[in-house]
């Protein structure tokens, strides 16, 4: 493991000098699930209240999933239920359930916003800024992202904490796990100058040599060894962003609550350029609150982790969310990838609260700026929520944590469950079309199975169910037209409208094409195929012909399988069913367009119209130019400076560390040696020889003298 790099200003190395025993809970075992390490002494109580809250989500849940369904048989039933009937019967209630679920918490949190309300803890969202006791360490992960706009970022927070008058209160790690040389010392390079700009105040950065278990063991291995300086942790991604008003009124909630391990904020998204960007921005913006204020009114203090954006007591979570390593292959065995869910449950399962503010503001991310690179995460994310199945039995959960891992398996299998609807129902009318049915069943019987449906009904089945998907738009729509500053920053009420209709066709066309991406990672995950780890694209979302046809030609052969079979059914099926059949038709053209800029004028955020100032520094920056950057070793030739502080960061060069490592340097060494020049050595260094070389001071020397 890589050491830090700290900053040249003579007080900072006293730091992080903290560090938790040796016996650290973060290194559990699976076995260690069984029982909670240890609990607090005053665990969250659930009241009356709550307990009202959460009857009112179930039960208005059951009743739409109950009503739904009753209708639903009635429009199968006519002449008795077939099997494939039977199957689309269970596929419909399982997947309006899914709905209505959905639906109750927006309707809560629709009422909960206009009331004004929507924090699951007490915190204070305006006025003076309350001043701080603790220290609170901001931790910034990172893996082969762009150094120029990672340190962009990170300055404008550091300025946006410096002006509240709090910032001693505050240090900052950047941990990476970057795997690529070249990204690595431009890394260097961009911290350095970081450290500089800023004053060299509690400024570190360490880079680690193994990285194990990707993002969580990356903060576990910190708070293993310096965590015990701080009361509290920030967590970012590589894409956040947040202004230091915000962070110093999340601390003192943390101060102000000692029941309270984790409050998640509700991260805004900025910075969309292309059209499904966008898209998802608007979106997010609209409806977002609504749901997360429904969501955090009935969970309380049974929350759940997004994995940045938040803040974490030290002591809980270094108590209590030790990860194990599941049992078996990838990709259900291994490290945990969806690790937040799991640390969340956790730190629950010892009594600690876990907290959701929805309403705070100043938390912002970006989205994936297409349709594949959101396929491409969202493939990560797929195989991080089904190796929750292995989690869901673990004992003394709370049940709404086993709730939140459902709802995170569902949210994917669901996708699979849709796709075989809609294929049974096809088969159904193909049955019916081309098959001579047997009215007469095999043995005595004496009455025959007429295989038939009540269109009527179906149709308000069908529009019903459409309705629990769009209300809640409306409803957030609504909201907004209850507060005129917000509808103002929206660009007005009639052009939020237009935006909302238009986002509604648009991903009305998008769905389709995310179905069948997500059962294709479903079934390749069922089949033992890893996601891996790929670093997630920022910039514009333009995409490759020929990528295009690759990517987009299984949603494409769906939809001319589909209409093929609707149209030879009948005519008024093809219509019936074009929603989704469109949608996979068009997913080449769909892709392409909503990869690029467009409909910049309808899709407005306050976050454009009135950019918030940490969001206008942190662009400002990036937008310089950035440090040239030259190959790995290159640099290091050129710049004895960033050489210098390059080496003295390294520790000790460890022998019969992980076997991987070691070979690479063996190789690295017997290259170097063979070479002639320094340009012929580095010519034939792979990236991971090269990675070998710069966390060997001694060879890396030699390298250099060539």
């Amino acid at each position: 493991m890589g050491a830090i790099i700290t900053s040249p200003h003579p007080g900072a190395a006293t730091a992080a000098d903290g560090f938790l025993p040796q016996e650290s809970p973060l290194a559990m075992s699976a076995a260690d699930l069984g029982e909670p390490p240890h609990a607090v002494s005053k665990p969250v109580p659930v009241g009356a209240g709550m307990f009202m809250r959460r009857a009112f989500i179930l039960v208005l849940t059951a009743a739409l999933t109950g009503a739904g369904a009753y209708e639903m048989y009635m429009v199968v039933q006519v002449g008795g239920v077939t099997i494939m009937e039977w199957m689309v019967l269970v596929l419909f209630v399982a997947l309006l359930a899914w709905i209505a679920f959905s639906f109750a918490s927006a309707l809560a949190g629709f009422f909960v916003l206009l009331r004004r309300k929507g924090n699951a803890l007490p915190i204070r969202v305006d006025g003076p800024l309350p001043q701080l006791a603790s220290r609170t360490a901001v931790l910034l992960p990172t893996y082969n992202e762009n150094p120029h706009q990672l340190m962009a970022r990170l300055r404008a927070i550091y300025e946006s904490i410096e002006a509240t008058g709090q910032a001693e209160r505050f240090d900052w790690f950047v941990l990476s796990d970057t795997r690529d040389p070249d990204i690595w010392i431009a890394e260097e390079q961009a911290f350095l100058e970081l450290s500089d700009a800023c004053g060299g105040q509690r400024l570190y950065y360490r880079h680690r040599a193994d990285n194990t278990a990707r993002k969580s063991g990356n903060v576990g291995e910190w708070i293993t060894r310096f965590g015990g300086a701080y009361q509290f942790m920030i967590v970012l991604d590589a894409d956040s962003l947040m202004s230091g008003d915000t962070m110093v009124r999340m601390v003192h909630a943390m101060e102000t609550n000692p029941q309270a391990a984790l409050l998640q904020t509700l991260p805004v998204i900025v910075n969309a350029r292309s059209l499904f960007s966008r898209l998802q921005q608007f979106a997010g913006r609209l409806y977002g609150p609504m749901v997360a204020a429904g969501v955090a009114w009935w969970h309380g203090s049974e929350g759940n982790y997004w994995g940045h954006n938040a803040i974490i007591r030290i002591q809980a979570f270094a108590e209590q969310a030790g990860l194990p390593e599941l049992s078996g292959r990838k990709p259900f065995g291994g490290h945990i990838l969806s690790h937040d869910f799991v640390e969340a449950a956790l730190m629950r399962r010892a009594g600690w609260g876990i907290y959701m503010a929805p309403t705070l503001g100043g938390s912002f991310e970006e989205v994936p700026p297409s349709l594949l690179d959101f396929a491409a995460r969202d493939r990560r994310w797929c195989q991080g929520n089904l190796q929750h199945l292995a989690v869901l039995t673990t004992r003394h959960l709370h049940w709404i944590s086993r709730l939140h891992f459902m709802t995170g398996i569902g949210s994917y299998i669901t996708a699979p469950m849709w796709l075989s609807f809609l294929l049974l129902g096809i088969l159904i009318s193909l049955q019916a079309r081309f098959i001579r049915p047997e009215y007469f069943p095999k043995g005595f019987s004496l009455f025959p199975n007429w295989p038939a449906q009540d269109p009527v009904l179906a149709a308000w089945v069908f529009g019903l169910t459409m309705a629990l998907l769009i209300v809640p738009k409306l409803l957030g729509f609504i909201l907004l037209l209850t507060r005129r500053d917000m509808r103002r920053q929206f660009g007005g009420g009639f052009r939020t409208f237009s935006g909302v209709i238009a986002e509604v066709l648009i991903s009305a066309m998008i769905a389709p094409v995310m179905m069948v991406f997500q059962s294709i990672a479903v079934v390749e995950i069922l089949l033992g195929r890893d996601a891996g780890w790929q670093t997630q694209r920022r910039d514009d979302g333009e995409v490759e012909r020929r990528e295009l046809y690759r990517k987009y030609g299984v949603p494409t052969a769906c939809g001319v399988a589909m209409a093929a079979s609707a149209y030879a059914v009948s005519l008024p099926l093809l219509l019936w069913m074009s929603p989704v059949i469109v949608g996979l038709l068009f997913a080449i053209p769909i892709g392409a367009w909503t990869a690029k800029p467009a409909m910049r004028a309808l899709f407005v955020t306050p976050e454009e119209s009135g950019p918030p100032g940490v969001l206008v520094r942190a662009n400002e920056l990036a937008s310089q130019p950035a440090h040239a950057s030259a190959p790995a070793l290159a640099a290091l030739r050129q710049d004895t400076g960033l050489l210098h502080r390059h080496l003295s960061s390294l520790p000790p060069a460890r022998r019969g560390g992980p076997g991987e490592i070691d070979l690479h340097r063996a190789v690295a060494r017997a290259r170097i040696e063979a070479s002639d020049s320094f340009d012929e050595a580095v010519d034939h260094l792979t990236p991971r020889e090269t990675l070998a070389v710069l966390g060997d001071p001694a060879l890396l020397e030699e390298a250099l003298a060539k």
